[in-house]
C-alpha cells in the first residue's frame, strides 16, 4: 500500500511535541516553531518550559503535564486538534550492567516512554486525528543494536516502534488517514540523554570520551532531528513507518 502523501505548508498548524522541555523534544519544538507551526510544548519541568517559551514567544504554548499519564493525551489533543503530534518524552534510564540494575531501575523506561506512546497513540486513533495529521515517536537506534548499559532502554524504545508499526495498519485498515511514522536516532553526546551514554560506554572500554566521540563521528545533531520531523510531517519524507537517522540522513527500516 502507498503510504504518500502530498507535501504540504506547516505554516499555521499545530504541533504537540512531549518532552519538549530538554534533549531532541526542545530542538524539534523550535524547528516547528520556524516552520511557521504553533508549538504546544508538553513537559513535566515548568520553568524549563517557561524558559523555552520566552524564546520561542508567541508560537510556543507551554503545558506542564506528565505525557505518561493516560489521561493528558485525550485532553491535549481533544483541546488542540493537532495536525502534528511529536513524542519525545522519556526517562533517563539507568547508566549501569545488567547485574547492577533493579527491576525498578530496568522497568523504569517502560513505564514513561512506552507508556506515554501507547497512550497519545491510542488518543490519536480514537478521537481521531483528522485525515493528513501525523504522529511522529522518538524511537532509538538502541532498539536495532541494544544497549546493556542501560537496563529495558533498548526493549522500551523497540516496543515503541512496534506500538507506531501497529497503529499505522490499524490507520489504514479504517481509512483514516492518519501518518504513524517510529524515528530511531543513532547515539549522540549533543543531549543530556545522549552524553550520559557516551560517558558510560567510553568508561566501559577504558576511553576518555573525546576518544570515544572521535570514534563516532560524524556525530547527529539536535539541529538535524528536527529537521528530520519537519521532513516527515510535511510529507517530504514518506513511504515507510520507520526510519533510522544518523548525520547523513533518514534510511528507511521497512
Amino acid at each position: 500500500m502507498d503510504h504518500s502523501r502530498e507535501p504540504f505548508q506547516l505554516d499555521g498548524t499545530t504541533a504537540i511535541v512531549t518532552g519538549a522541555s530538554r534533549g531532541f523534544g526542545r530542538s524539534v519544538a523550535a524547528a516547528l516553531v520556524a516552520a511557521g507551526a504553533h508549538v504546544v510544548g508538553v513537559a513535566r519541568s515548568g520553568d524549563r518550559l517557561a524558559e523555552l517559551g520566552d524564546r520561542l514567544g508567541d508560537g510556543f504554548t507551554a503545558v506542564t503535564a506528565d505525557a505518561a499519564e493516560p489521561t493528558t493525551a485525550l485532553r491535549l489533543i481533544g483541546a488542540h486538534r493537532p495536525t502534528t503530534v511529536v513524542l519525545c518524552a522519556g526517562a533517563a534510564p539507568t547508566m549501569s550492567a545488567l547485574p547492577e540494575q533493579t527491576w525498578e531501575t530496568f522497568s523504569r523506561n517502560w513505564n514513561v516512554d512506552v507508556a506515554q506512546a501507547f497512550h497519545w497513540t491510542l488518543a490519536a486513533l480514537a478521537l481521531p486525528l483528522a485525515p493528513g495529521s501525523s504522529v511522529i515517536a522518538f524511537s532509538s537506534g538502541a532498539a536495532l543494536k541494544g544497549s546493556p548499559l542501560s537496563g529495558g532502554y533498548a526493549g522500551a524504545k523497540a516496543t515503541i516502534r512496534f506500538i507506531t508499526g501497529y497503529a499505522a495498519g490499524e490507520s489504514e485498515r479504517n481509512g483514516l488517514g492518519i501518518e504513524f511514522v517510529s524515528l530511531l536516532p543513532q547515539l549522540t553526546p549533543d543531549t543530556d540523554l545522549g552524553l550520559a551514554a557516551v560517558q558510560a560506554y567510553a568508561g566501559r572500554q577504558g576511553v576518555d570520551v573525546d576518544a570515544f566521540v572521535q570514534s563516532m563521528t560524524p556525530v547527529l545533531t539536535a539541529e538535524q532531528v528536527g529537521k528530520a520531523v519537519l521532513d516527515i510531517a510535511s510529507g517530504g519524507l514518506r513511504g515507510h513507518h520507520a526510519y533510522s537517522l544518523a548525520l547523513a540522513g533518514a534510511t528507511a527500516l521497512d
